[in-house]
């Protein structure tokens, strides 16, 4: 059977690995693609949909959504993504254009003529707060809702406590948390270690000497720099695509999950974006989150391969 399936993106290098997946598996058929700012510019996200789009020959509509968080200033991730996200490589100006209605109107109308969809979040959830503030009906329309973000560990990756995406706009995160939505975490720590690619990888992924083989490896050239930086690894670490993988495949991805109580900090900039996960049931509260706690690294890089045309 088919998945049809939405996806929220804050489009970067990850994202564009991630959005390829989708696009190019064929047991999915990708509905929209709703942008968000968040790695950069919304605008910036947006022309990087669309170009990752064209390189996978894709038509699926693409709409342009918030500017930036609910309620904190924004914070872009050009740092770690390069200034336009894709690692700086100097990639042309997409062809395709953005289509005029925005996100938050395609999420509501896209989810509404779909009951029984799949959204998969690849950035902070803001678009996602906004349509359910607008139609809270649609938690009863989504089947799965897999966010990539958060830590289980508490290390985080823009602060000590917290992963980018929920930090960004930790209000957003908060209030998507606490919607029914049945979420499904790919936490920031699954991609790394083994899951990341290592260096004969890379080579392998680049030797396949397609379009998108190039473009996974060159995309992500600031990242990975950034990541070794930040971290010493030598490995391309791709969250969003973890998290594609397991909105793609997950039973023969999904090793290892278990369902807890989380909540979004949003009150403490000591804490701003911590994903808290009551593993052991010490507040009482009934679980709202599937929490993913391992995958298969194995079949994970298989299906980015198979993505590149591998």
């Amino acid at each position: 059977m088919t998945v049809r399936m939405i996806i929220d993106t804050d489009t970067a290098s990850d994202d564009a690995v991630a959005l390829a997946m989708a696009l190019r598996h064929p047991g999915v058929r990708v509905l929209a693609i709703t942008t968000v700012a968040g790695n950069c510019s919304v605008e910036q996200a947006t022309r990087n949909a669309l170009f990752t789009t064209e390189l996978c020959e894709s038509d699926v509509p693409v709409h342009q959504g918030a500017a930036g968080p609910l309620l904190v200033p924004a914070s872009f991730a050009t740092w770690f993504h390069g200034q336009d996200g894709l690692g700086d490589q100097g990639y042309p100006p997409p062809l395709r254009r953005r289509e005029a209605t925005d996100a938050i109107t395609a999420l509501v109308a896209t989810i509404r003529a779909n009951p029984g969809c799949t959204v998969v979040t690849l950035g902070p959830l803001t678009n996602v707060v906004m349509a359910l503030r607008q139609a809270p009906d649609l938690v009863d329309c989504v089947e799965r809702c897999v966010v990539m973000g958060g830590t289980v560990n508490a290390v985080g990756n823009v602060t000590p406590a917290a992963e980018f995406n929920l930090w960004f706009d930790p209000h957003a995160a908060r209030a998507v948390f606490s919607s029914g939505l049945p979420i499904e975490l790919a936490p920031w720590e699954i991609c790394r270690g083994d899951a990341g690619l290592n260096r004969a990888e890379q080579e392998a992924l680049r030797g396949l000497n397609t379009p998108l083989g190039h473009f996974f490896v060159d995309c992500n050239s600031t990242a990975m720099e950034a990541a070794r930086r930040q971290s010493g690894t030598e490995r391309m670490e791709l969250p969003d695509p973890a998290a594609m993988a397991i909105a793609l495949d997950k039973e023969a991805v999904v090793t290892r999950s278990t369902r807890h109580y989380v909540e979004i900090e949003a009150g403490s900039p000591l804490t701003r974006g911590m994903s808290v996960v009551d593993s052991l049931n010490v507040t009482g509260n009934p679980p709202n989150v599937e929490v993913i706690r391992a995958m298969d690294v194995d079949r994970f890089k298989q299906m980015i391969f198979e993505a590149a045309g591998g």
